[in-house]
């Protein structure tokens, strides 16, 4: 990672872009891969992809797909003494959530805020029965005493929130940050437009860069795009659990390791043909896999793209993370250069009169 990806990296982490609210972040997306591509745009949920044409009219056109967006809060009420309370965005988590310093997004820009956690030494006669918070039980504090104050600060109900935490660089070779869930991602499908860009004689296959909105809630922004490109194959790239920190059953959880190399999933959305392709590059180019299985769903963006239309055969590319929907997710540098070599491989491997359906 050279230091201007690095810094597209930690720009793209920094825009907050909570499910629904994610125009700050695609932003910085489409400008980054707009140097490579040879059209960027985006439609009306605010979705953004990038196309680099391929040399072959018959070969496939492939779509890499990522999601945009974060997880964070949105005001639902403002209570007469200038206290906030608030609701989540997706799967944020309740029980890290006080004591923590929020920015939200209001009507007259950014407002620095901070979810009250009262202290010790006054709960301390409810230590023992305590549990975690639940959504409703948080306030924000964000200096008003009044919601007249909260009023003049630009603030009102649907304004949204996300944490202020900063990525950094942790350890030697790691990085940790908010929404490493899944602006990795959209990062790693630049870079791969990047990659390709570069290269003296272009690809047979046509490459769409999909950057997809609302994945939190529920995947919408990747079936609206699906529906529009409809691609012959698709990979979809996600963060998974990293299963080697203390107290992860692995018989439950599965065995995924920080450092061992991107995860390929098997079994339901994931088309076995695409999986067969993705496993031969990675062979051939001595890029390691670790392997997941899923046995309904894959609780990704693959699931809805899969299933669109006829069926566009997909699969489900991730990257190692520690402490999912949390302020310090983790990720290891060298696991995101593996990802990204695995796709350029894979992409390159396209070929004209390839196709991935099933014969029966």
């Amino acid at each position: 990672m050279t230091t201007s990806e690095k810094k597209f990296l930690f720009e793209l982490l920094s825009a907050p872009s909570p499910t629904g609210f994610e125009t700050a972040g695609q932003k910085v997306w489409a400008k980054y891969i707009n140097k490579y591509a040879d059209t960027v745009q985006n439609d009306a949920y605010g979705t953004a992809w990038a196309t680099l044409k391929g040399q072959s009219p018959k070969a496939p056109t492939v779509m890499l797909e990522a999601h945009a967006d974060e997880i964070g809060y949105i005001i639902k009420h403002i209570c007469k003494n200038g206290f906030l309370r608030i609701d989540r965005v997706g799967g944020s988590d309740a029980a890290t959530g006080r004591g923590r310093r929020l920015q939200i997004l209001g009507d007259k820009g950014a407002v620095k805020g901070i979810i009250g956690n009262t202290a010790i030494h006054l709960r301390k006669d409810s230590l023992g029965n305590e549990s975690a918070p639940k959504i409703h039980e948080l306030y924000v504090d964000v200096g008003a005493s009044s919601d007249k104050e909260v009023a003049k600060l630009g603030l009102r109900v649907g304004h949204p929130a996300v944490y202020s935490d900063e990525p950094e660089e942790f350890s030697k070779g790691k990085i940790v940050s908010r929404a490493l869930d899944n602006r990795i991602g959209g990062y790693i499908i630049a870079r791969v437009m990047a990659e390709l860009s570069k290269e003296k004689n272009r690809c047979a296959a046509t490459v769409q860069c999909v950057n997809s909105v609302q994945e939190e809630i529920g995947g919408h922004g990747a079936t609206m795009i699906t529906r529009r490109l409809m691609p012959d194959v698709a990979v979809c790239l996600d963060v998974t659990h990293a299963t080697d920190t203390p107290g992860i059953d692995h018989s439950i959880h599965g065995q995924i390791k920080m450092g061992g190399g991107p995860s390929v999933t098997h079994g339901t959305c994931n088309h076995p043909n695409v999986i067969k392709r993705i496993l031969e590059v990675a062979k051939k180019n001595k890029i390691p896999i670790q392997h997941e299985s899923s046995s309904r769903y894959s609780g990704t963006d693959t699931d809805n793209i899969s299933y669109t239309g006829e069926g566009i055969p997909s699969a489900l590319i991730s990257l190692p993370l520690r402490y999912m929907h949390s302020v310090v997710e983790v990720v290891e540098i060298k696991d995101v250069e593996k990802v990204i070599s695995v796709l350029v491989k894979f992409v390159q491997s396209l070929k004209p009169g390839d196709k991935f359906g099933i014969k029966i």
